[in-house]
C-alpha cells in the first residue's frame, strides 16, 4: 500500500476535492476566515483561492502529508498573504495556546486517526472567542444510508486515506466544548452515502 499512499492517492484525493459540489462547500465558509488562521489538512492548498486578502494576517497551513501538499499549484510566491506550511498532525499541533484566531477544517475530520485529541488541540490553540469554520461529510440522516455508511467504512477507509463515513460531526465538535454559531446540513451531489454535509462556524 506504500506506493499507492505516497503517489496514487494524493492524485486521486486532489482530483475528487477539486470537484465543483466541494468547491461550492468551500466557498461558504473559507472567505469569512479572518486575522491568523489555521487550516487543519491544507492538502494540495485547494482553500487558498477562497480567503479574502484583506482580512488574512497569516495562514499557517498544517497536513501530515507531504505528498498532498506536493500537489498544490499554487507557491508562496504568488498568494497575498503570508504563509507556512506545517508538516505535522492535528493531534500534536505545532503552535502556541491561544496563538491563533481562525481555524478552517474541510473535509479533514473524516481522517483523523484520534479526533477526539487534534479537536482539543484546535481549542488549545484557538484564541479566546475565536472561531472554527468546517465543511465535512459525515453521517447521513436517514437509517438505510447509516447501515450502509456502516457496512461500507472498512473497506472505504483502507483504500481512501483513513476516511470514515459515518462520523457524525455535530456531536464531535459538541463533545470537544464547541458551540455553534452557524450549522447546516445537506447532500452535495456525489455518492450519496459520502455526500452529506456538515458546515457551519463554531466558537
Amino acid at each position: 500500500m506504500k506506493l499507492y499512499d505516497k503517489h496514487i492517492l494524493p492524485y486521486l484525493t486532489h482530483k475528487i476535492c477539486s470537484l465543483s459540489p466541494a468547491t461550492k462547500q468551500r466557498q461558504k465558509i473559507v472567505p469569512f476566515a479572518e486575522g491568523k488562521i489555521l487550516e487543519i489538512g491544507i492538502g494540495s492548498g485547494l482553500n487558498l483561492p477562497h480567503y479574502d486578502r484583506d482580512k488574512v494576517a497569516h495562514i499557517w497551513g498544517l497536513d501530515p502529508s507531504i505528498e498532498m501538499w506536493a500537489r498544490s499549484e499554487i507557491t508562496n510566491g504568488e498568494l497575498p498573504f503570508p504563509f507556512e506550511f506545517l508538516s505535522a498532525s492535528a493531534e500534536q499541533i505545532p503552535l502556541g495556546t491561544n496563538s491563533v484566531d481562525s481555524i478552517v477544517i474541510t473535509y479533514t475530520l473524516c481522517s483523523i486517526p484520534n479526533v477526539h485529541a487534534a479537536l482539543l488541540e484546535m481549542r488549545r490553540v484557538l484564541k479566546p472567542g475565536g472561531k472554527l469554520f468546517f465543511s465535512e461529510h459525515g453521517t447521513a440522516p436517514e437509517t438505510h444510508i447509516r447501515t450502509l455508511q456502516n457496512v461500507l467504512n472498512p473497506i472505504w477507509n483502507i483504500f481512501s486515506g483513513g476516511c470514515q463515513l459515518n462520523r457524525n460531526i455535530p456531536e464531535l465538535l459538541k463533545e470537544s466544548g464547541f458551540s455553534f454559531e452557524k450549522l447546516d446540513s445537506m447532500y452535495i451531489p456525489g455518492w450519496k452515502f459520502a455526500s452529506y454535509n456538515y458546515w457551519g462556524v463554531a466558537k
